[in-house]
């Protein structure tokens, strides 16, 4: 095996592997605000619903899925086209070991090919660090170029305590007087998602 890592779109069969990455954060952390794992069939449709016009890609390496990340709709108005969410979650045991800059460098990439110039993470935020949630998801999303946009003060219940919020942006290229047209991901030709070093599964 060549142990490299691929970076390849997510396909609605990877579901039950990225739910079992997703269900440590629901069940141990305030990462995510949400408070009950999601059934098998619910995650699946949640694959296919992003895919419908936004990336859903894994990092998968020797046959196993490390990581995955996807963007979405922010707020979901049609002025708000050339600007898209991320989301991003690893193996607990393969934080920090540069595969989350992989899988954000394949969205950049895939993003300015869908013409959108910025992009906007939400992120709980303690206001001290405790064994839920600390501040490094901010840190990270720093270090990678983004910048604090906002905060939200106790606007997040979990766990019996009370978290904060914040947004934080990316601008991906210039704000054109008239923006080129936001493309879906599935009009994204197989020959483009490859010369973004993009896999896809036949």
């Amino acid at each position: 095996m060549s142990h490299e890592i691929e970076i390849r779109v997510a396909v609605p069969g990877d579901a039950k592997e990225i739910l079992a990455i997703y269900a440590p954060y629901v069940e141990k952390t305030a990462i995510t605000f949400e408070y009950d794992v999601p059934g098998l069939e619910e995650f699946t449709s949640r694959i296919e619903r992003t895919l419908k016009k936004y990336p859903y890609i894994v990092a998968e390496q020797d046959g196993e899925i490390l990581g995955y990340a996807y963007t979405g709709a922010f707020v979901g108005r049609a002025a708000y086209d050339w600007a898209a969410e991320t989301t991003i979650y690893l193996k607990e045991n393969k934080r920090k070991s540069g595969l989350g800059r992989k899988l954000y460098t394949a969205l950049e990439k895939i993003s300015r090919a869908q013409n959108i110039t910025n992009l906007n993470a939400c992120i709980g935020y303690p206001e001290t660090d405790d064994e839920y949630l600390t501040k490094n998801s901010a840190q990270f999303h720093q270090h990678i170029g983004y910048r604090m946009a906002g905060e939200f003060h106790q606007c997040g219940y979990k766990f019996g305590r009370w978290y904060n919020m914040v947004w934080m942006e990316k601008v991906l290229g210039v704000h054109p007087d008239v923006p080129a047209p936001m493309i879906p991901f599935p009009e994204l030709s197989a020959d483009t998602l490859k010369a973004l070093g993009i896999s896809i599964r036949d």
